[in-house]
């Protein structure tokens, strides 16, 4: 089975979740700060938009007792990137694209040696409109140098597209901040 990559996604293992999270799966959704949660049953995903709301809740992560990188490598969790990939070593967790129909090709991530193929998508999840559909993923290192930031509206950051002239939305969580 494998989980959805959209934008940054922090992908935990549901072990470690059920092991280690005060109060299990349920109190670890509550923590989640937007609709982006979906899981296989053997990971669970969480996206952002935005480095620092990944940075804010894989702290929150931590202080609940999962472990992020020990000697550089991922223990509980991980961070992976829509475009890139896995952003750390990571020995149990496998990244790739999967063709979900017609020219429908997504990011994903399954546990390794996971020999299913189908997707996770968080619920009311469509192609149709989504990041994979769109490629309108901006990687971190071309933020500043392609968007120019204009304002914040009901908690989505607004900023110009240098190159199209557009402008751009980048979802916030009710943590994160610019």
């Amino acid at each position: 089975m494998a989980v959805l990559i959209e934008a940054i996604s922090v992908v935990i293992r549901t072990d470690a979740l059920l092991e280690k999270y005060p109060g299990g799966w349920n109190a670890f959704k509550k923590l989640v700060p937007n609709n982006t949660l979906c899981s296989d049953n053997e990971l669970a995903r969480v996206g952002f938009m935005a480095p620092q709301d990944v940075s804010a809740f894989v702290g929150k992560l931590q202080q609940a007792g999962l472990v992020f990188l020990h000697a550089e490598k991922a223990v509980d969790l991980a961070v992976v990137d829509q475009l890139r990939g896995l952003t750390t070593p990571c020995g149990w967790l496998e990244f790739g694209h999967i063709n979900m129909g017609t020219n429908q090709e997504v990011a994903a991530c399954r546990l390794a040696g996971s020999q299913t193929m189908q997707v996770f998508t968080p619920d009311g999840w469509e192609y149709e409109g989504s990041l994979s559909a769109s490629q309108g993923f901006v990687s971190n290192e071309n933020v500043n140098k392609d968007l120019k930031y204009l304002r914040t509206e009901n908690g989505v950051d607004v900023y110009l597209n240098k190159t199209t002239g557009k402008e751009v939305y980048i979802g916030r969580t009710r943590d994160g901040s610019r």
